[in-house]
């Protein structure tokens, strides 16, 4: 009878603590991936952390879900809707100083505008004449700043005559015109 002892097997300490260390990240749901794998993920995150130093890009909101500017949404809502027009009628009105300088502005008021035309009260006779010679020119800084066919004729009106009118009756006549000499 040949007794053969049994070997004792070799107790490999690195490897039970690799196995251990294993099981334990297995544990906690990490996932063991190869070393191309790894080479990978590492370049991914280089052209990210580049990516981000660079600066923020345009954002673009596709879906419709995302949150975005109220310049954009306003925008969008004027041309959907065909209001370009009517939102160019408030610009002139409102952007009148900004349009035709301060000078004019202190003497010439838009009062109406009708069907691309504007309607101009000049505070003097004078003024109303600059503003009739100054159309032409005004009409096309008109087309840069607001584009084209948005304002097609500026209508001048001079200052307004006093009403001599006073109460319910009247009595026809000339009026006093000899104050003026």
């Amino acid at each position: 009878m040949s007794t053969e002892e049994p070997q004792p097997q070799e107790f490999d300490a690195a490897r039970a603590m690799l196995n251990r260390m294993r099981q334990s990240a297995l544990a906690r749901g990490e996932i063991r991936i190869d070393a191309g794998q790894a080479k990978r993920a590492g370049e991914r995150k280089a052209a990210e952390r580049a990516q981000r130093r660079k600066g923020p890009a345009a954002v673009q909101y596709d879906d419709g879900r995302d949150p975005q500017g109220i310049g954009n949404v306003f925008g969008r809502m004027v041309r959907d809707r065909g209001w370009t027009s009517p939102v160019a009628v408030g610009s002139v009105i409102s952007r009148w100083e900004e349009l035709v300088g301060p000078q004019i502005s202190a003497h010439c008021r838009p009062e109406s505008f009708e069907a691309t035309t504007v309607v101009v009260r000049c505070d003097s006779t004078a003024w109303a004449t600059q503003l009739r010679l100054l159309s032409h020119s005004l009409l096309k800084h008109f087309d840069e700043k607001l584009g084209p066919g948005v304002v097609t004729a500026i209508q001048v009106i001079g200052p307004a005559a006093p009403s001599w009118r006073k109460g319910m009756r009247r009595v026809a006549g000339r009026g006093p015109r000899d104050t003026y000499g």
